[in-house]
């Protein structure tokens, strides 16, 4: 367990089919957020490619774990010493979809992928038209200075059983790369569900999302008590807060949710 607190960023910018202005734009990021203190940087969901409505081009610029966008990612977390963690548009053995995932890299490259479980068959879309549902299998999770860092994607925040699972791994830290769609209450949504995940699972939660106008913007880190630690508005940028095991450990000895608990959580086919 480490006895330094670890600076956790939220980066909030919004990508787009220009897939070097999308690298430019994390790029900078990146070294904003490092020079703010952060070790592991945090980015939206479709970080190397989006469009809006999806269409035929999502299939088209979609990537190998292995390719441009990852190999690029390696360079930037090589160059400024972090832990880099973003959604990737990776390509998919089916025709005409593509996986909907979220990547962490280091200085010697991948370290953990996560593809998204739930697809956003809600509130008027269809991700499901271009997008194949992650399979169910263990958690990959990674750590930085003693502290376990668990991966989830945007929708699958509605469905705390992923985040409980995740909570199962050890893990110290959940990262929600997002892109939560703008209506009617779903600021409130976002920000209501980021806490409660939180303050069931008594662990830090970090979510990243699109700014308006097709996403909500608000960017946060939640510390294990539901409490925001920092967060952004509408606009690009770059937010860090810091993490610790100890706060964690601390927070689990007054508040032994997880331990009091009489269920466990398995998979449905």
């Amino acid at each position: 367990m480490t006895d330094s607190p670890l600076g956790v960023a939220v980066a909030q910018f919004a990508p787009s089919a220009d897939e070097t202005a999308n690298l430019e734009a994390i790029s900078e990021l990146v070294a904003r957020a490092r020079g703010r203190g952060a070790r592991v940087v945090l980015f939206p969901e479709y970080s190397s490619y989006f469009v809006d409505p999806f269409d035929a081009s999502l299939a088209e610029h979609a990537q190998d774990l292995d390719g441009a966008f990852v190999t690029a990612l390696t360079a930037l977390a090589r160059d400024h010493d972090v832990v880099i963690v973003a959604g990737l548009v990776e390509r998919s053995d089916t025709d005409g979809l593509v996986r909907n995932t979220v990547v962490a890299v280091d200085a010697g490259g991948l370290i953990a992928r996560y593809r998204k479980l739930h697809l956003y068959d809600a509130f008027g879309q269809r991700e499901s038209d271009w997008v194949e549902p992650g399979a169910l299998e263990e958690p990959e999770t990674f750590e930085a200075c003693g502290i376990r860092f668990a991966l989830m994607t945007c929708y699958d925040l509605r469905f705390p059983e992923v985040s409980r699972v995740l909570a199962d791994t050890g893990a110290h830290v959940l990262l929600v790369a997002a892109e939560w769609v703008r209506g009617p209450l779903k600021e409130d949504h976002w920000r209501t569900l980021l806490q409660a995940r939180a303050i069931e699972n008594t662990l830090y939660v970090a979510g990243a999302d699109h700014p308006p106008p097709l996403g909500v913007g608000h960017s946060i880190v939640i510390d294990p008590q539901g409490v925001p630690v920092v967060t952004i508005g509408t606009g690009t940028d770059v937010a860090v807060a810091h993490v610790d095991a100890a706060t964690v450990a601390r927070v689990r000895r007054v508040n032994p949710a997880l331990a009091l608990r009489r269920y466990t959580v398995a998979p449905r086919d």
